[in-house]
């Protein structure tokens, strides 16, 4: 019996010591461990870079379907050089009152987080989903706290710019007559907002990015100076194109939009956008991913298995970028994995290549910051039907309103 506790605790302390021996390169589609050994649960996220510590928040998966609504809440992990994380802990609960809006069994998507300089705040958006009621509700939630670890007070959700119209909207679109005219139904009651994002730009404006309008169009909304609210300025892009999972960079001028289409859990191919404004218009660039995933074997006409949730700017490295990508695990939600693989800008596109192991070298050897030429036409990539068969949740059509059960059977 001592000899079996003996070697117990030997072969412990060997699996905490390798959890914890520091990492020196990204992995894509492998399992990532905290600082504990523990994979890291931080799904539909995005990261903060500040006073030089990067912060990823994401929301805390459990195992199973149940793990598809919010059971626990927004995790947050800190680290130093992207490769190595510490668990920082759940950063917003949510609340065991059945009748709150993040009540325990929510749908609570895509927290970002960002930092406003003239409030010392940090203030989290996310895409929430009422309790009970599928993905009806299409609100975004904001919480405030004190330090980026939180933790933090949630303060209300809502659907965006009740009661105002898009910058250049036409007289035809105002017809609140119209059943099918999702723009002006929702017009008194707020915008639809599934996946989102946050953008601060150079001038400290802060914007909203999310899906509206049952999925057919993307909206981009101004923030209040304190970014606590919506201010009713926003404009409609990509009209009618089904775009989701949006996430955005600058970089010489340009904006650069990632997105992917609309196929519930399941993979589809990648999207790219430029522009020089961030208001648009919005040139389309075909999918920029390159390669197969190894550890899954999924190639580039389905973004390697995975799907958009941010792209990180490297501090202190102008032109160095990350994207960040989620695979999904519907059927055991905890399981996702993440894939994280660095944007090489060159002439007027991105590229994603396909790479088993990187580090952050990568953006000194090679040339991320050419000057770019104009943006090229839009060009679309088309998707590779037939591959939608290997995924639990079927490809849903553009014509169908966009519904991604929490539940999969």
């Amino acid at each position: 019996m001592k000899t079996c506790f003996i070697l117990s605790a030997f072969l412990a302390s060997a699996c905490l010591c390798a959890a914890q021996e520091p990492r020196t390169q990204f992995l894509p589609g492998q399992s990532w461990p905290d600082n504990h050994g523990i994979p890291i649960n931080a799904h539909g996220g995005g990261v903060l870079y500040n006073t030089g510590t990067y912060y990823w928040f994401g929301e805390h998966k459990t195992a199973g379907t149940n793990g598809n609504v919010a059971q626990v809440g927004v995790h947050c992990y800190s680290s130093k050089d992207l490769y190595n994380w510490k668990d920082e802990g759940v950063v917003l609960t949510v609340s065991e009152d059945p009748t709150g809006d993040i009540a325990k069994g929510c749908i609570l998507e895509r927290p970002k987080v960002i930092h406003n300089a003239k409030t010392g705040k940090f203030i989290m958006w996310f895409h929430l989903e009422l309790k009970g009621q599928e993905y009806k509700a299409a609100r975004s939630g904001v919480a405030v706290a004190d330090q980026a670890t939180g933790p933090y007070t949630f303060l209300c959700s809502f659907r965006p710019n009740a009661g105002c119209w898009p910058v250049g909207v036409k007289e035809d679109q105002r017809n609140l007559a119209d059943t099918n005219n999702y723009l002006a139904r929702d017009f008194a009651g707020g915008q639809m907002a599934r996946d989102m994002t946050l953008f601060v730009d150079d001038d400290g404006k802060a914007y909203q990015i999310y899906a509206s309008e049952e999925n057919e169009t993307l909206q981009i909304s101004q923030l209040s100076d304190d970014y606590l609210s919506s201010t009713g300025i926003y404009r409609r892009v990509l009209v009618k194109r089904f775009n989701e999972a949006p996430a955005i960079c600058k970089f010489q001028g340009h904006y650069w939009l990632l997105t992917s289409g609309c196929s519930g859990w399941a993979p589809n191919t990648a999207r790219a956008f430029v522009a020089d404004s961030i208001w648009g218009p919005w040139k389309e660039l075909g999918n920029p991913c390159v390669g197969t995933n190894s550890q899954n074997h999924i190639n580039d006409e389905l973004t390697f298995g995975g799907q958009s949730t941010h792209i990180l700017p490297l501090a202190g490295k102008p032109g160095a970028f990350i994207a960040m990508f989620d695979v999904w695990q519907p059927k055991d939600a905890i399981t996702g994995g993440y894939v994280w693989l660095p944007m090489i800008f060159e002439k007027s596109r991105f590229t994603i290549a396909w790479r088993d192991a990187w580090n952050l070298s990568v953006f000194d050897n090679e040339n991320v910051t050419s000057k770019l030429s104009a943006p090229a036409a839009p060009g679309v990539s088309q998707h590779n039907e037939n591959n939608f068969n290997n995924f639990s949740k079927a490809k849903l059509e553009p014509s169908q309103q966009y519904i991604k059960s929490a539940s999969i059977e």
